[in-house]
């Protein structure tokens, strides 16, 4: 896409995406602008800090839940595209106050739409999806089963088992508010579409990761306990639900797939974003663990009960009628041979001498799971995308962001 002297405004700009975003459009010569929330402090946010932002980006101050603040930037930003980033994303804090991710994305999103009619504007406007949308998706028989019997009931009733790779025609089975509200706002983009003539084009994007993302977030809180482990500031590791699947792609290919639709989409449409790999949380933590320089030959539980020798060594049989990278436990766990429970405790990971304690937290758990995501990219791929990273490329940007941190810091 040529962006150079293009308007674009950002919602959420001072994101882990959003930032990242910015830096991406004005390296190719786009005008940005961003709608951010007056903060107390009167401060710039970090990450807009971090890359170098500031005076670049255009700040226009503004409130997703004021449509009157939203027309205002819409009037200053004059844009050719708007980018829907901005959301609360963070999927426990939805299970905590599910109000307050409802006024935020539900909304919020019907504000900017609102907006963008009212005052008769003609911006392409991409709304950051999520695949949480899709949540309670069906691997085996064995695992709907016990959706079943966990929840007495699935709608819609699977039609053809596995329901891996997903595609956008993959039921919706909103497994939180936060995937409740990010549904909302799908159908509410393409309803503005099909009845005002707003440019709406929708991406329901994997998990995305890289330097810069939140604390909270798992990747995060599986790299910087590595590395805490590495300097000598832990000796335990604590993670939650180490069975989850996701498709994990580096944020920066998400982002050339945003500019992408607004490119090419077709206007009202949804596109999956996404690698077509899945990996496990408990994978995910032993690769950072490898990349920290951790040469994991065993993990076994506490008990003793269940031992995975070199649990990283590839795996390059096919799952799913795919070929993608994974581990000796990805394979295992896939083929159901293999599942932690929290009553294990936890597992220990052998690397030389070293053994590193792994402790499951049952209170990580959310109370409603989305077991498995695996994208279906075969839309987005006709359009031109093509990955560029692997999930070993995001580990070690994370782990790298944690040592510029420290040094910046002043603690290395």
């Amino acid at each position: 896409m040529d962006l150079n002297g293009k308007n674009i405004l950002i919602t959420g700009i001072s994101g882990f995406v959003g930032s990242r975003m910015a830096r991406r459009l004005i390296d190719g010569g786009a005008n940005v602008f961003g709608l951010l929330r007056r903060r107390a402090d009167g401060k710039t946010p970090h990450n807009l800090m971090r890359l170098d932002l500031g005076k670049e980006v255009q700040l226009v101050e503004g409130d997703l839940e004021s449509i009157s603040s939203i027309g205002c930037a819409i009037t200053a930003s004059d844009p050719d595209i708007i980018f829907h980033l901005a959301a609360q994303s963070f999927v426990p804090r939805s299970f905590v106050d599910p109000n307050e991710t409802m006024l935020c994305n539900c909304w919020g999103t019907s504000n900017l739409l609102e907006a963008v009619r009212v005052k008769d504007a003609d911006p392409i406007v991409v709304f950051a999806g999520s695949s949480e949308e899709y949540g309670l998706v069906l691997s085996s028989e064995e695992q709907y089963r016990k959706a079943v019997e966990k929840y007495g009931s699935v709608f819609p009733a699977p039609e053809h088992l596995p329901e891996v790779p997903i595609a956008e025609t993959n039921p919706l089975r909103p497994m939180s508010p936060y995937a409740v509200s990010k549904v909302y706002g799908d159908f509410l983009m393409r309803n503005y579409w099909y009845s005002y003539g707003v440019k709406t084009l929708i991406s329901r994007a994997f998990n995305h990761e890289g330097a810069g993302r939140g604390d909270m977030f798992v990747t995060s809180v599986a790299t910087n306990q590595v590395m805490k482990l590495k300097f000598g500031e832990a000796d335990t590791i604590t993670i939650g639900n180490v069975n989850a699947f996701r498709d994990w792609s580096h944020v920066d290919d998400v982002i050339e797939g945003y500019l992408l639709l607004a490119e090419r989409g077709k206007y009202g449409d949804v596109y999956n974003q996404g690698s077509m790999r899945t990996n496990s949380v408990m994978s995910y933590l032993l690769m950072s663990l490898e990349e920290a320089g951790y040469q994991v030959s065993k993990i076994e539980t506490f008990k003793g009960e269940k031992t995975i020798t070199e649990p990283n060594e590839p795996d390059n049989s096919p799952i799913f009628g795919l070929d993608f990278e994974k581990t000796k436990v990805d394979g295992k766990m896939l083929r159901g041979e293999l599942e932690f429970a929290s009553e294990d405790g936890g597992v220990i990971a052998y690397a030389g001498v070293k053994k590193i304690k792994i402790i499951f937290n049952p209170e990580r758990f959310r109370p409603a799971e989305v077991p498995i995501l695996l994208s279906d990219t075969k839309k987005i791929e006709a359009l031109g995308f093509k990955k560029e990273h692997t999930v070993r490329d995001i580990i070690k940007d994370q782990l790298d962001h944690y040592l510029a941190e420290k040094e910046r810091k002043g603690s290395y």
